[in-house]
């Protein structure tokens, strides 16, 4: 008698088939682009989405500067006055801007990770966000007559978290994030010597 069950290598097709519908991306959008499958589901609203954070993230990538030479000791000098302690500051921060985002943002994960009271604030304003935006998405969510915009689920979760984030010492952080940032970036574009490029530039500007 037939089982109807698939067997051999029709059970293998099967489940492979199932595989690829989970990890589908047609069809997840309600609007119907996106997957099908369990992964596809959890898409971002709109605004938010990988594939923009990838794109601004390559972009950095091949407009960043060599390390070795963003380092390199022998290129550090004292300015010589304060003006040319601003031009520095000025060209520095123009040529190595993708260096300088890097710097933060690995700042930013270190204070994450050395902080296990703030990943657990950033679940749980995740988990609320995406609980909300799941909600308006059943159906419409309104408070004191207005519907809730992505941004304002936001702050919705963001003030559901703010216990957790209190407790964490977020505002510490943030402020550790911040004057760690403005000493290692202000120190480095002070004191990395100008590129022979950016010398001539300053030189041919009219006075």
């Amino acid at each position: 008698m037939s089982s109807g069950a698939p067997t051999g290598e029709n059970c293998l097709i099967d489940m492979e088939s199932k595989a690829g519908d989970l990890f589908s991306a047609e069809d997840a959008h309600p609007t119907g682009t996106g997957g099908g499958g369990v992964l596809a589901k959890l898409w971002f609203p709109k605004g938010f989405s990988v594939g923009t954070a990838k794109e601004w993230i390559d972009k950095r990538r091949v407009s960043i500067r060599p390390w070795a030479s963003f380092v390199d000791q022998r290129k550090f000098s004292k300015p010589r006055n304060f003006g040319e302690l601003c031009q520095r500051v000025v060209k520095n921060v123009e040529t190595y801007n993708s260096n300088y985002t890097f710097i933060f943002l690995g700042l930013i994960l270190y204070c994450i990770i050395s902080s296990p009271m703030l990943l657990i604030a950033l679940a749980v304003f995740a988990g609320a966000f995406y609980i909300i935006h799941l909600k308006s998405l059943e159906s419409k969510l309104v408070i004191l007559g207005k519907e809730l915009t992505v941004p304002h689920q936001m702050s919705l979760a963001g003030a559901v978290s703010l216990p957790v984030f209190w407790l964490a010492g977020a505002g510490a952080a943030v402020f550790w994030v911040l004057g760690a940032t403005l000493f290692v970036i202000g120190s480095h574009a002070a004191f990395r010597e100008l590129e022979g490029s950016d010398m001539e530039e300053l030189l041919m500007e009219p006075v």
